[in-house]
């Protein structure tokens, strides 16, 4: 199998544990997004192998449920998507989305609920999308998007209007919920609920700068993680962030293109961190799907001088099975 290595940011080894929520972890956004400042990140740099999920020796091996990740053909065909605007991708992208991934897992339903545009040039030039947010950089640390506590609590609020920072109040209003809440309250009592992002290159360039790498969710044990707060307008998140670990096994997909579509899995309610609550893993849970993928832009440094900056974007799904 063809190898590379990058650079990747981790938490520090003194951090706090995945089941502490002390608030010393955390940022802060504004009602645009973007990050206004944060308290407690200490990170350490490592430099780790980075397989290419190309290789013919990985690619039949990795699947959304055991991984975390999956690499789809995904064509747009004639679909026209101004991706910087806001109601054109909410309108039109958003259910592109959610058809693939309910394709992909058999779910009973798939709703997109958020979505955002990456990449360094957009950040440092401050670009905004139109009706919407700033665009955001590369996210250059390892992470997960949503913790124990943040996945059922994302459910419970897209049961509810949506807040002031989230993208479907334009659409929905400040009284209209995206999810019924007996549809809510049965994923959350006695069912499965999942949220996926499908992760995108929007322009015609291949990625080669910051591109995303990957983590092998079954090499990621409970003593890796490191709550991280995230204080919104008018709500609180949690993300996991990440303490390095030898065992951590890391991909990327080479020069991805328009026409691909990478689904990460981000929370899983039946994965075994869900299930274990916490716990270390034992045989008992061995069958269950993982929970949710690490994942982080990288320094590659076989990166041309000269390569296109990455410009991604994100979309956020709710999965009920």
């Amino acid at each position: 199998m063809k190898k590379s290595s990058g650079f990747f940011n981790y938490m520090s080894a003194n951090s706090q544990g995945s089941l502490f929520r002390n608030g010393k972890v955390l940022t802060r956004r504004d009602i645009s997004g973007s990050d206004t400042g944060s308290v407690g990140i200490h990170l350490e740099k490592y430099e780790m192998n980075v397989m290419n999920a190309r290789d013919s020796l990985s690619v039949e091996g990795i699947k959304l449920d055991k991984q975390g990740f999956e690499l789809f053909p995904s064509k747009l065909g004639k679909k026209d998507i101004d991706f910087f605007n806001n109601q054109q991708v909410i309108k039109t992208y958003y259910s592109h989305c959610a058809e693939l991934i309910k394709e992909v897992t058999g779910a009973r339903s798939v709703l997109a609920f958020d979505h955002n545009i990456r990449s360094a040039i957009g950040k440092k030039s401050k670009r905004m999308i139109s009706g919407g947010q700033q665009v955001q950089g590369p996210a250059h640390i390892v992470h997960g998007d949503y913790t124990l506590t943040s996945g059922p609590e994302r459910l419970q609020q897209l049961s509810k209007p949506p807040g002031e920072n989230d993208t479907l109040r334009s659409v929905l209003g400040a009284s209209n919920s995206l999810l019924p809440i007996d549809t809510m309250n049965d994923a959350l009592s006695s069912g499965r609920f999942a949220i996926i992002n499908l992760w995108r290159n929007i322009v015609i360039d291949p990625v080669e700068t910051n591109p995303l790498a990957l983590c092998d969710a079954s090499t990621v044990s409970p003593q890796d993680l490191v709550v991280f707060e995230i204080h919104y307008a008018d709500r609180i998140g949690e993300n996991y962030f990440a303490k390095h670990s030898s065992k951590h096994d890391w991909y990327f997909y080479d020069r991805m293109t328009r026409d691909e579509a990478l689904l990460i899995k981000q929370w899983d309610s039946e994965g075994v961190l869900a299930r274990t609550n916490g716990r270390s893993f034992d045989s008992e849970f061995s069958h269950k799907p993982c929970t949710f993928s690490f994942h982080s832009a990288f320094e590659d440094p076989n990166t041309r001088e000269d390569a296109a900056d990455r410009w991604s974007m994100e979309v956020r799904c709710i999965v009920i099975y």
